[in-house]
């Protein structure tokens, strides 16, 4: 059974870390006055990558909170994947040499595959494109279109470019701690050769159990927000 690791969460609005619900911006919760020494905790308590996403950039289509997402890279050793907001291969590389592991791209890939293929082929390992979905179906510029564009589908066509990992975020179940979309995950995992990281829903262990159990090779993380946050997952599961 494949260990997939859980990754800590840290969304960034007006440079605090929030937790929202349903990526809905009216709805939000300041967890971290100081984004950077909440990164560093996350660290001393065995996080072994960090998944941070400037929630205004992916609001406003461009890059905000660089400058503290540099902070973070460069506060620790571990990982750090980033998205929100990037459209740009100079945005891309611009994280990229500064200590930034992974970027991630999420409404450019599904607006344009001329602007994520060139993408993909020149960032390889070091790109990753996000499927935000609800109900199935791919939402984009934080959450607040919703396509016509399957989840499944669009993960297949990226898949086929070449691209090397997904992070896959059930939007309506994000920050409800309802659980994750077990079928969904399955399915779009089952559809793909590339790796792919859950998101959304997760409240407590033994909803990373049921995912490990899913017993597939490709899963190859597990994104964890409030549920850590408010204690409902003791830290030692970073561990595993």
């Amino acid at each position: 059974m494949p260990n997939c690791m859980v990754i800590p969460a840290i969304d960034l609005r007006n440079g605090k870390c929030v937790r929202l619900r349903q990526g809905n911006f009216a709805e939000e919760k300041i967890y971290a006055e100081d984004p950077v020494k909440a990164a560093r905790q996350w660290e001393n308590d065995g996080a072994g990558c960090l998944h941070v996403v400037d929630l205004d950039g992916a609001r406003c289509g461009q890059p905000v909170n660089s400058k503290i997402i540099l902070k973070i890279a460069a506060a620790v050793k571990i990982p750090v994947q980033t998205g929100g907001g990037l459209r740009t291969a100079s945005q891309i590389q611009r994280l990229l040499d500064n200590g930034v592991s992974r970027a991630i791209i999420g409404t450019a890939a599904c607006e344009s595959d001329d602007v994520v293929k060139p993408l993909i082929q020149k960032f390889k390992s070091k790109l990753a494109v996000g499927i935000d979905a609800r109900a199935g179906l791919v939402q984009t510029r934080g959450w607040t279109h919703t396509t016509a564009l399957k989840a499944a589908d669009l993960a297949g066509r990226l898949d086929k470019m070449g691209v090397a990992t997904l992070i896959y975020t059930d939007t309506h179940r994000d920050g409800m701690l309802t659980g994750p979309n077990l079928e969904g995950i399955a399915d779009l995992c089952r559809r793909v050769k590339c790796g792919v990281i859950a998101s959304g829903g997760v409240s407590c262990v033994d909803d990373i159990i049921k995912l490990r159990a899913l017993a597939l090779q490709n899963l190859t993380g597990i994104i964890v927000g409030k549920a850590l946050y408010e204690r409902k997952i003791p830290f030692s599961i970073l561990h595993e």
